[in-house]
């Protein structure tokens, strides 16, 4: 995590799942937008959009997560999100509300040889549920 301990998260959903990264990494949430695909570029990268004048990658982050598809629908989001000069727009099922998570409420990850868990920094506790907290850098290299 950064050096300024922030313990803000932008908590959203996938399969019934609730996930946070921090908000000082999240520049907006929109609603799905027509996109362009790319030719021969890796499944989980949908295409891009154009937001704002801005030509920004979008990342189906299910596909990258190995789960299942969904079709869109009203509640399908567009989590914009950047990381060391990287912006991108994370399609995620529905976006629900900022936590707070302190860092003695976040787990480590118990390790495991089957599952790549290098895309989760920790698993926060709220008082009525966890929450996966992601590591945006693992999640936007390629």
């Amino acid at each position: 995590m950064s050096s300024e301990i922030n313990n803000k998260y932008v908590i959203f959903k996938l399969n019934k799942e609730y996930y946070g990264i921090p908000i000082d990494n999240v520049i907006s949430i929109e609603k799905m937008h027509t996109f362009t695909r790319i030719p021969n570029a890796p499944n989980y990268l949908k295409g891009v959009i154009n937001l704002r004048g801005e030509v920004i990658p979008l990342i189906d982050l299910r596909q990258k997560l190995n789960m299942d598809l969904r079709e869109i629908d009203k509640n399908t989001r567009i989590i914009v999100v950047t990381d060391k000069d990287i912006v991108a727009g994370l399609i995620v099922d529905s976006s629900s509300e900022v936590l707070e998570i302190y860092e003695e409420n976040i787990d480590e990850v118990p390790s495991s040889e089957n599952i790549n868990l290098s895309y989760i920094h920790g698993i926060g506790k709220t008082k009525d549920r966890l929450v996966i907290l992601l590591e945006l850098s693992k999640v936007l290299e390629n």
